[in-house]
């Protein structure tokens, strides 16, 4: 794992000097990725930088990489599971790879396969590749989109870089924030590829690979989820046992201490159970998140997780404090808004876990794959709602909406408005409608125009479309972002085995009731996990990791949250102080839970002011 960034400028050339010093600074704006090294390359046309945090390889793994034939650079954030495998296919070739550390191959590999080098990884990665045989820079990011990396096209030259803060350390460099992805921002939480909060910054996509030659971008998706196309077949259990036990395996093999980030549920305590089994004699640390609220404490299920394993285990208390003094040095450290409220209670998981070990395994993923969230349950209700005649449904959303409001932890009473409010839109729109923060009513008095894509039904199984679209927004976008952004802030690697590229694969063929069949979520992960784990835990109800934001925004954090909200600096991104105000107010009198659009408010609210703060940031674009 590590920290990516350069300057290039293709068919052009740099002033050397001055794009070195500029690369330093960047390279020092990443230096909490990667405490173990870091270097700095120069060519005629570019000059790339890395940090590193040690893995594998640990005594030869120096980036950049420079193959002395050819002058190609490289740089990679990530770690190349299939690395021994590729050696030897290279080696048949005549490309013998002499460094121990897993990211060596990625040289050798380009030149035997050009472009197509990208579709032999397998792992997490960013790459960028400079050629100066053809002048050209290529930037490369993981099927998941579990790494990510930045790039701007100004003045003839290209930067790039794992965070957007690192970008901006080049003073030359003018920004604009982009009202209609921030505007976007607002409704979902999160940035979907290649928008970002910048107008002049681009994002490259999962599976996606940029070419950058002659003043041209070029990009190029060499990979996609293949739920909606692969044919389904009857599940194999031992089948997936293999494939699970093999990702676990490469994703756990390193030569530092592993841990596992456990809440309790399925997900964590399977990935942890079956690392366990591979490895008993090996020391095992599980971390826990803790929570005052009873409704969204699930220590003691961690706990019992961990004695029935045999893990040591640690629990961390997350308090409100901690929110309003983590995200403003978080956005300072990352450069971008993100709206999920665990974004902090994460990097203190990190930052606790980092005392002990480099590399941690979690459980994003699962419910995207196998299908584990109730709105998917929920596209099946709504067929059936929508049969009801027009004023049953009426007086059903009537009598829903009347429903206080409550600060406990995903109630009935919360899940059934959300349906409502959405179930007669179709099964793309009422989807986005559920996962949203923020509505497009509020958006509306918020002074922001409702700038969400137009996404049409798409033909297929509406459960496979669903899945598909969280995998490639809502999971890359903002679920990895939330773990990578948590996680590097304290030099800690996260690994998620059910994103292993041979898993994913197995269950774009799963059939749609070994998934979801009528209320029963993850039908197939559950049978298999029997395996493992008792049944006590297998099918214990899903709660997810959230935060008490109903009530902290209400008591402890209500007069922060204000202060935020009523700074003048929010119109230069379009949105109206005194609207946000009126939402928070609404929310602490009980008039409804306003919570997630608040806290999406509040996040957008510090980034704006730590973008005003910098120099050299433009006003907001119209």
């Amino acid at each position: 794992m590590c920290g990516v960034c350069g300057i290039a400028a293709p068919g052009v050339g740099l002033d050397g000097v001055r794009a070195s010093d500029h690369v330093r600074a960047m390279v020092e704006a990443l230096a909490h990725r990667g405490p173990d090294d870091s270097g700095v390359h120069a060519t005629g046309a570019a000059v790339l930088g890395a940090t590193r945090l040690a893995i594998r390889g640990l005594a030869d793994g120096r980036q950049p990489m420079v193959d002395a034939g050819s002058g190609i650079v490289v740089v990679c954030n990530g770690e190349i599971d299939n690395h021994a495998s590729l050696r030897s296919w290279l080696a048949a070739r005549g490309r013998p790879v002499l460094a121990a550390t897993d990211v060596a191959v990625i040289p050798a590999l380009y030149l035997e396969l050009g472009d197509g080098f990208v579709e032999r990884l397998a792992g997490v990665f960013a790459v960028a590749i400079w050629d100066p045989r053809r002048d050209r820079l290529l930037l490369a990011r993981d099927r998941a989109g579990e790494r990510p990396l930045f790039y701007c096209l100004a003045d003839g030259m290209v930067r790039f870089a794992t965070e957007i803060s690192a970008l901006r350390m080049d003073p030359a460099l003018r920004l604009t924030p982009d009202r209609e992805a921030l505007a976007r921002y607002v409704r979902f939480g999160y940035f979907t590829a290649p928008e970002t909060p910048f107008s002049e910054v681009r994002k490259v996509a999962p599976g996606e690979a940029v070419v950058i030659e002659q003043g041209r971008v070029t990009r190029r998706r060499y990979w996609r989820w293949a739920i909606t196309t692969d044919p389904k077949r009857a599940p194999a259990p031992q089948a997936f046992d293999e494939v699970f036990r093999e990702a676990v395996r490469r994703q756990s093999d390193a030569e530092v201490e592993c841990g596992v980030f456990l809440s309790g549920g399925l997900d964590s305590s399977l990935v942890a159970a079956v690392a366990k089994d591979l490895a008993p004699g090996r020391k095992l640390r599980a971390y826990t998140l803790r929570f005052g609220e009873a409704s969204y404490d699930e220590g003691a299920f961690a706990e019992q997780v961990a004695r029935h394993l045999g893990l040591d285990w640690t629990p961390v208390s997350v308090t409100p404090d901690a929110l309003r003094e983590g995200i403003p040095e978080l956005i300072r450290v990352v450069g971008e808004p993100l709206a999920d409220p665990a974004w902090v209670p994460t990097a203190l998981l990190a930052r606790r876990a980092s005392r002990d070990v480099k590399l941690a395994l979690v459980g994003e993923g699962a419910d995207e794959l196998f299908g584990g969230y109730p709105t998917y349950v929920g596209a099946t209700l709504a067929e059936r709602y929508m049969r009801l005649p027009g004023a049953a449904r009426a007086l059903l959303r009537a009598l829903v909406e009347r429903w206080p409001p409550s600060d406990r932890k995903v109630t009935v009473s919360y899940l059934l408005k959300r349906f409502v409010a959405a179930a007669e839109l179709g099964p793309v729109g009422r989807h986005r409608h559920w996962t949203s923060s923020t509505s497009p009513e509020h958006l509306g008095k918020l002074g922001l125009a409702d700038a969400a894509p137009d996404t049409p039904d798409s033909d297929g199984n509406v459960l496979d479309v669903l899945q598909r679209m969280d995998l490639e927004t809502s999971l890359a976008e903002g679920l990895l972002t939330k773990a990578d952004r948590a996680s590097m802030n304290s030099a800690l690697e996260l690994r998620a085995p059910y994103l292993d590229q041979s898993v994913m694969e197995f269950a774009a063929s799963l059939p749609v009731e070994q998934r979801v069949r009528g209320a029963a979520t993850k039908v197939f992960l559950k049978r298999y996990a029997l395996r493992y784990l008792p049944s006590r835990i297998v099918y214990r109800r899903k709660r997810g990791l959230s935060v008490p934001l109903a009530r902290w925004l209400r008591e402890p954090l209500h007069d922060w949250a204000a202060s935020r909200l009523g700074d003048h600096r929010l119109r230069t991104v379009g949105m109206d102080p005194e609207a946000a105000l009126a939402l928070l107010e609404a929310h602490r009198r009980r008039q409804g839970d306003h919570a997630r659009a608040l806290w999406t408010l509040v996040v957008l609210a510090e980034w704006v002011a730590w973008a005003s703060d910098r120099e050299g940031t433009a006003a907001g674009n119209a």
